[in-house]
């Protein structure tokens, strides 16, 4: 059974006392700053009247990737195409350490927040800017969401089987990718705005993250001349490495990473002999001969159940797993333990628990937070702004409906 979690309004992690004004939209920047706000940083999302784009991505009326991604922060509601807006969240800047954005490369600038007078008004600040492109070369000027860039990386072009087309992964992979590098990479000028007193831009596209997990791809086309092939399950490095089926009709994931390994898969499949075959006896030999490897894997995991093939390969030591879906990860004893899918209270969700991940990375002196749900829409107008601002101010901006109150649905 999953933990069951609850808000702890007063719980501080270690990045207590840093202020977060996030101007992103979507996946990347939310990631970003979901890293940050889960080790306690004060991430405030300044939204727009229809609020951040991932408020729209329902799921039976729940907004459960804004639930999922946006827990810990708070949020301010402001018409971004008004002056006075703009002064605001320069105002707001003014305290913080970290700044985020996600517009099209020039947008920031048209809106009379250049990183040039963000510094100027706070020398310290780190400003981290998300785009799909990068804010400088030939493509600044493109829109670019993950799928593009997925495919402009060269992942599609390795990604499923050789005679079918190149599969774009059906996950924020690009995104993903970009928001944990880019947490990474706003400590790291963090770090050094804290030592010199200096800030700076963080320039984070989505291509260059998921780019750089592909080597060393460049290097091995350069000293061969050949194109990776799509394998589908197979790896062209280690043989046998590929999904078998079972024989109830579980899927199994299985890597011979490791000669100790090949021979003990051998022996307990009952196929000792294989390992002195002239076509498998070294890694090499087997990827040259990874059809008949591969069949030979296959015709003993499909003698097996799913219980039975797990039980026997963790006895004799082969490194083997399910292949597990979302309906078996809800129940699943080592996800529960580790507590790397909890619940918490929601009372949009079937039940009033609301699954989503725990605190990642583990840390053992800062664990992490669970300081509040995902704001709705403004709910943090008065807390922040009061004080920023003063009650008069706000109540004329209020007026002026420069400042917003509301709750998309």
């Amino acid at each position: 059974m999953l933990t069951r979690r609850e808000f702890d309004a007063a719980a501080t992690g270690a990045l207590d006392g840093l202020r977060v004004v996030d101007l992103s939209r979507l996946v990347a920047g939310n990631m970003l700053t979901k890293m940050l706000s889960d080790q306690g940083a004060e991430v405030i999302k300044v939204e727009p009247p229809a609020g951040d784009s991932l408020r729209a991505w329902k799921v039976g009326g729940v907004e459960t990737s804004w639930k999922t991604w946006c827990r810990n922060k708070r949020s301010i509601c402001l018409d971004l195409r008004q002056p006075e807006a703009i002064a605001v969240v320069k105002r707001l800047t003014e305290t913080a350490a970290i700044f985020v954005e996600s517009f099209r490369p020039g947008v920031l600038e048209e809106m009379g927040l250049a990183p040039e007078s963000l510094l100027a008004l706070n020398p310290r600040l780190v400003i981290v800017r998300v785009s799909g492109w990068g804010q400088t070369g030939p493509f600044a000027h493109k829109p670019g969401f993950g799928t593009l860039v997925e495919g402009y990386s060269g992942f599609a072009a390795i990604n499923g089987y050789a005679d079918r087309p190149p599969v774009l992964p059906p996950m924020f992979m690009a995104d993903a990718y970009a928001g944990l590098m880019g947490s990474a990479s706003t400590l790291i000028a963090l770090r050094h705005a804290e030592r010199t007193g200096q800030g700076q831009v963080v320039d984070l596209s989505l291509f260059e993250p998921i780019f750089s997990v592909l080597e060393p791809q460049m290097a091995n086309y350069r000293i061969t001349r050949k194109l990776k092939p799509r394998t589908g399950s197979r790896s062209t490095n280690t043989a046998p490495r590929n999904a078998y089926q079972t024989k109830d009709g579980g899927w199994v994931g299985l890597s011979s990473s490791t000669q100790a390994i090949f021979v003990k898969l051998m022996k307990s499949i009952g196929r000792p002999e294989l390992v002195e075959d002239p076509r498998f006896r070294t890694n090499s030999d087997r990827i040259r001969h990874i059809e008949d490897i591969d069949a030979v894997v296959r015709d003993a995991v499909a003698q097996l159940t799913m219980k039975e093939a797990l039980a026997q390969f963790d006895r004799d030591g082969v490194t083997i797993g399910p292949i597990m879906d979302v309906a078996g990860l809800e129940t699943d004893h080592y996800v529960a333990g580790r507590e790397a899918l909890i619940e918490v209270p929601d009372a949009d969700m079937p039940g009033g628990w609301l699954p989503m991940h725990g605190e990642v990375p583990r840390l053992s002196g800062t664990p992490g937070i669970l300081r509040n749900p995902a704001p709705t829409l403004g709910q943090d107008n008065d807390a922040l702004l009061g004080p920023l601002l003063g009650a008069e101010e706000l109540a004329r901006l209020r007026a002026a409906r420069i400042v917003l109150d509301g709750e998309t649905k």
